[in-house]
């Protein structure tokens, strides 16, 4: 636990590059013009100093802690910062303590909570009164969604900021500020081009604090002749590895990219497909979960359009369990291709819905005696199975016998589209509805 009223710049040239260049105001902000350009509603609350309490949720590296920071140097309160890794309920509650005090003396406390999701419920409840009060102003950052993560009290009373990652554009402007900045590398002369900027800012998928990093390793690694330091592509090649995708298996990343699979596929676009599935499997995901839902989608989104759909699926779904990753990934890529370019049918899907909501709307509808199973002879004698007519023994194969309950008589689950192969399903069902219309 830290506590200070502004934010104290180390300008030790050991401390870390992202550290040393870190932004002191506004104007040296890169990123999230949506929220703190000219006019935008979070500039106007900080520079107001208007601010109510609040969450920012983006992904690591985009600002979060910089921008409290920013908040602190410029507001008018008195500025607490805690780990939600390391400080406890009897932490919280020493310092809520002081805050009440100082609220009695007319000044304000800005608590800065960084990962706040780490919070569990009791250290959450601990702070909620607090923020009730109005004792203090709460500003958490957290990488995960709030909504999953924070207690819906402490939720609802605090304004929720979404932070982007940070555009390339934005990246290479800061890589040249961290370069221009007297606290970056005075007494280099440092030589790259801006391919080479756009290079590091591509590597560090829209993370500010790993492009700056990256830069920082490129910059002590890098040939050197006396203050002159050169960077172009083949030492950053030597320098970077894999380029690491963010993709977190359990999640909200992961519901994320499997709904743009589905999706994809659903509105036929089979190259946004191909790309959703490779960030996927390149991002570790167990390769049978994406089979499941492929197998899932064959029918809820093709369904009797395609008839074939289904058993592509559940071949690539046996194909998965055989060989496994790497080699399955073109079996999948296979399936996502057919799945994608199959003409479309929710109708089997649609049809599940309204028999589902009769079910439950209807109770336990009882059987209808005429095709109720008669084993024994009390059951016959009270009429089970009688009036059975057996549709082999008609010439069309068809009966005038009802087999519904009369209370959903007429509903109709299955309405079939004209897509692919349903049309032959579409005909079928209207010669059906037009014989019984006539044999009634």
């Amino acid at each position: 636990m830290k506590q200070t009223s502004l934010f104290d710049q180390n300008e030790n040239n050991n401390a870390p590059l992202a550290y040393r260049v870190r932004p002191q105001s506004l104007a040296e902000f890169y990123g999230q013009t949506h929220l703190l350009g000219p006019g935008k509603v979070l500039r106007d609350l900080i520079e107001n100093d208007q601010l109510s309490s609040m969450i920012f949720w983006g992904p690591p590296g985009v600002g979060k802690t910089t921008l409290a920071r920013i908040i602190a140097a410029q507001t008018k309160a008195h500025f607490l910062t805690f780990s939600a890794v390391t400080s406890s309920i009897k932490d919280i509650k020493a310092i809520m303590k002081d805050a009440e005090a100082a609220r009695e003396m007319g000044e304000k406390t800005l608590v800065f909570v960084d990962e706040i999701h780490r919070f569990n419920k009791a250290q959450q409840d601990a702070f909620l009164p607090y923020v009730e009060k109005g004792s203090i102003t709460l500003i958490g950052a957290t990488t995960e969604n709030p909504s999953f993560e924070l207690n819906s009290a402490l939720l609802s009373r605090c304004k929720v900021f979404v932070l982007h990652e940070l555009k390339i554009t934005e990246l290479v402007d800061l890589l040249k500020h961290a370069l221009n900045s007297s606290q970056g590398f005075p007494q280099l002369e440092i030589q790259i081009s801006d391919d080479t900027l756009k290079e590091i800012a591509a590597f560090a998928n829209g993370d500010g604090r790993s492009a700056l990093n990256t830069l920082e390793m490129a910059v002590l690694n890098a040939p050197r002749q006396g203050k002159q330091v050169t960077i172009d592509h083949e030492i950053l090649q030597h320098l970077l590895g894999t380029k690491s995708l963010r993709y977190d298996q359990k999640g909200e990343e992961h519901y994320n990219v499997i709904s743009a699979l589905h999706k994809s596929m659903r509105n036929s676009d089979v190259n946004a497909a191909i790309y959703w599935l490779s960030r996927m499997l390149d991002g570790g995901e167990d390769p049978l979960y994406i089979a499941r839902r492929l197998v899932r989608f064959a029918s809820e989104d093709i369904g009797l359009a395609d008839t074939n759909a289904l058993n592509v699926a559940v071949n690539v779904f046996q194909a998965c369990q055989l060989i496994g990753m790497p080699e399955c990934d073109v079996h999948l890529t296979e399936a996502v291709i057919y799945l994608a370019l199959a003409p479309k049918s929710n109708a089997a899907y649609k049809a599940r819905l309204a028999a589902k909501k009769d079910v439950r709307d209807y109770g336990n509808l009882p059987v209808p005696l005429q095709i109720r199973n008669a084993p024994t002879k009390l059951m016959d004698e009270l009429g089970y199975g009688k009036d059975y007519q057996y549709a082999h023994k008609s010439p069309d194969k068809l009966t005038t016998m009802q087999t519904a309950p009369p209370e959903i008589s007429g509903h109709d689950y299955y309405q079939p589209t004209e897509q692919g192969k349903e049309l032959r399903f579409k005909q079928r069902l209207n010669y059906l509805k037009q014989w019984h219309k006539e044999h009634h």
